[in-house]
C-alpha cells in the first residue's frame, strides 16, 4: 500500500486527484497506476486501470488470476468492473468512497454471484495515509 501511495503523491503534484494503485504478482510490482484523467483528457484514466494495463502488458495476458491490486481508495463502478473482467484474485484499498464506492460502500460488484468472478477484498488498510491525501489535496484545491 506504501507503493500504491506513492503514485497518489505523484498524481497530487500533477493536479490529479490523488489516487494510486499497484499490482503485485509473484511477490513483485508488476504494474502500477495513478490517477491521470486531466493529464490524458480520459475519463477512463483511474489508477486502477492504468495499473491493470500496465500489468496485462507485463505479464503478457489479460487474464490476472493470481495478482493484488492495491488502490489507495475504493475503487469506482468502472474499476471495479474492470477487476472482475480481469480476473484479479484480491483487492487491498485504504480508504472507502462514499460518493463513489462499488466495493462496499454503494454496490458490491467484485463479489456479486451473478457475475463470473469474485474477489477476495481486504479494505482500511492506511485508511487514515490513503484518507488524509485526499483531504489534503481538496482543501488545497478550495484555496485556490
Amino acid at each position: 500500500m506504501a507503493e500504491a501511495l506513492a503514485e497518489a503523491r505523484r498524481a497530487a503534484a500533477e493536479g490529479e486527484v490523488p489516487i494510486g494503485a499497484v499490482v503485485v504478482a509473484d511477490g513483485r510490482i508488476v504494474g502500477r497506476g495513478r490517477n491521470a484523467r486531466e493529464r490524458l483528457s480520459d475519463p477512463t484514466a483511474h489508477a486502477e486501470i492504468l495499473a491493470l494495463q500496465e500489468t496485462a502488458r507485463a505479464l503478457g495476458r489479460w487474464r490476472l488470476a493470481g495478482a493484488t491490486m492495491y488502490a489507495t481508495l475504493e475503487p469506482c463502478p468502472m474499476c471495479a468492473g474492470a477487476l472482475v473482467n480481469a480476473r484479479i484474485d484480491r483487492l487491498v484499498y485504504g480508504v472507502a468512497d462514499p460518493k463513489a464506492g462499488a466495493v462496499d460502500t454503494l454496490f458490491d460488484l467484485v463479489r456479486d454471484a451473478r457475475l463470473n468472478h469474485r474477489l477476495r477484498v481486504d479494505s482500511g488498510v492506511l485508511a487514515t495515509e490513503c484518507g488524509e491525501i485526499l483531504r489534503q489535496f481538496f482543501r488545497e484545491r478550495r484555496k485556490v
